[in-house]
């Protein structure tokens, strides 16, 4: 069920960026790239650089250090480089100058199933592939059937919403999941997250397409998963 998972929420995570061709063809593994060692989760991004096209640097000599379950916001301007630390973390994409270290480790010397496997992302536009809620996802085994899982969809405010629909967790989403609101596929990707539980947390405007209420119930789902946990957070608003 683990390994099933890991699968599903790979390409969730791909399919969110629409990109995974560049990006299977830009980031590759070392030849001797060895596994990330996980510790305790520090984060350093040391004399970082970083550009999508030539000429349009986005990141520049950017230096910080998030300490070991610390939680750290990303705040500012449009277009500053917020999203872009978090898909560098993620390894979407290798520096152009400088270094990113997990717990010491240069995550560009690492494979990246490895250094993907300890971190978990929200995104703030979520894309689904179209297909069924159960089938897309082990959403229904594992959210609603185990005892520990079975918190994160009531936790992401998502299981009682499947439910009203008239096949529930067999309801097709659409291309691109276009049959659910914005809200619903942020909290699916939130219960994703939950269900995982990751020992580093990246939080891109989570919550940006929920009503106010509904976001005010997840922050407290989210408060308790990020605890003790290095998460990074990009606030757009």
């Amino acid at each position: 069920p683990n390994l099933i998972f890991a699968f599903h929420y790979g390409k969730y995570i791909f399919c969110n960026l629409m990109c995974f061709i560049f990006i299977s063809l830009q980031v590759k593994d070392m030849v001797n790239a060895g596994n990330l060692l996980y510790k305790l989760g520090k984060v350093e991004f040391e004399n970082v650089y970083f550009s999508y096209t030539d000429g349009k640097e986005i990141l520049k000599d950017v230096s910080f250090t998030v300490q070991p379950g610390q939680t750290v916001a990303l705040v500012g301007q449009s277009g500053c480089g917020k999203s872009t630390i978090l898909r560098l973390l993620f390894r979407f994409y290798d520096v152009q100058g400088g270094c990113i270290r997990i717990d010491g480790q240069d995550i560009s010397k690492v494979k990246q199933v490895s250094l993907r496997a300890h971190i978990g992302v929200v995104p703030q536009d979520t894309v689904l592939f179209n297909d069924n809620i159960r089938d897309k996802h082990p959403l229904r085994t594992n959210l609603c059937q185990r005892p520990r899982s079975g918190g994160a969809a009531i936790a992401a405010d998502i299981h009682e919403k499947i439910q009203t629909f008239p096949e529930g967790y067999d309801t097709q989403v659409g291309e691109r999941g276009l049959k659910l609101s914005g809200g619903e596929k942020q909290r699916v990707a939130i219960a994703r997250t939950i269900l995982k539980a990751p020992q580093i947390i990246l939080l891109d405007e989570a919550t940006s397409a929920l009503d106010t209420q509904t976001e005010r119930n997840i922050q407290a789902s989210l408060t308790k998963v990020c605890s003790n946990r290095t998460t990074i957070v990009v606030a757009h608003r």
